[in-house]
């Protein structure tokens, strides 16, 4: 019964020993051992590995792929002096886990400290630079110098590489002043770039209203222009109104005339042809125009109005007689 107790026990003990000696290096890890503070070994490469037992020797494990750093949004002063908010990140690589142990220690320490070099080299970069050149736009100029706009009357902005150009030259100032360090960080910086450059708060406020003013002040002179425009157009189409009226009222003068002459022609012709008829026929419509009516006219028998009420030969005029061979 004792052999079997010294036997577990042994058994226990070597299980102990061997879970506290052995460590597992992952494929994306890179492990450095400590003993005692004192660096004893560094594994990269994945797979498993013995240690001293019972915390005789420390593993810390970091991650060899690439780290991002999320820097703290901050203020920052263009050369024209206007405040900008930038929030920057960037990607970086723990290149000496043995350095980095020593000197940074964790990442969220290093991104503290990573982040407040690369605030500090942009600042004196946008310090040097105007607000299109951060955001990566200037404003397009004609040959003269001046400033092209579009139909609202703003500015046409073209994208240019300078947002690119800063940001190199942060990384190299950056990637300078980490090679400098004495003893070393232990990273490679690898890239930097800007998520947002913008107005602060308190700023967009004032910067909205006068947006809204130029805006309104655009759409005043749009609206001016605009009326300006309808009264021309109206104007215009006014006057062409009038003159196809008058062109309609001279071709239905000229119509009218042309009408008129060609009736009276007509009636010439048709009287020369016989004018006893249509001298009945003139009769006739003054007998229908006042025998029709109830008033009383008093005429003389002999009124040449009647001569067709007598006899059909007597109306007839001495002339047409003479041409029929009859005595007057």
């Amino acid at each position: 019964m004792a052999k079997l107790i010294i036997a577990g026990v042994v058994v226990i003990l070597l299980i102990v020993v061997l879970t506290t000696s052995l460590y597992v290096v992952d494929e994306t890890e890179q492990v450095v051992v400590t003993r005692f503070g004192d660096v004893r070994a560094i594994q990269t490469t994945p797979g498993l590995y013995v240690k001293a037992p019972f915390g005789v020797d420390s593993v810390t494990s970091y991650d060899k792929r690439v780290l991002r750093i999320d820097a703290p949004a901050d203020r920052f002063l263009d050369k024209d002096i206007n405040i900008l908010e930038i929030d920057v990140y960037a990607r970086f690589r723990i290149a000496r886990p043995r350095d980095f142990l020593q000197t940074l220690n964790t990442e969220d320490n290093a991104n503290r400290v990573l982040g407040q070099r690369i605030n500090a080299s942009l600042r004196a970069e946008v310090a040097e630079r105007s607000r299109e050149e951060i955001i990566g736009g200037d404003v397009e100029l004609d040959e003269s110098g001046e400033p092209i706009t579009d139909d609202e009357g703003n500015s046409v902005v073209v994208a240019t590489n300078t947002r690119t150009q800063i940001l190199d030259k942060v990384l190299i100032d950056v990637q300078m002043d980490l090679a400098q360090e004495n003893p070393s960080f232990g990273v490679e910086m690898i890239d930097i770039r800007i998520k947002r450059a913008d107005f602060p708060a308190e700023v967009a406020g004032r910067i909205f209203e006068r947006m809204r003013s130029d805006r309104e002040k655009i759409s005043r002179r749009l609206r001016a222009e605009g009326e300006e425009e309808a009264r021309g157009r109206r104007a215009a189409a006014e006057r062409e109104v009038e003159v196809i009226l008058a062109e309609a009222d001279r071709d239905a003068d000229r119509l009218r005339g042309e009408g008129e002459a060609e009736a009276i022609s007509i009636l010439a012709d048709a009287l020369n042809q016989d004018p006893e008829f249509f001298s009945f026929r003139r009769s006739l419509d003054a007998y229908r125009g006042f025998l029709n009516q109830q008033s009383t006219m008093i005429l003389s028998s002999e009124s040449p109005l009647f001569r067709f009420l007598q006899s059909p030969g007597e109306g007839t005029s001495p002339d047409v007689r003479t041409e029929r061979g009859e005595e007057p």
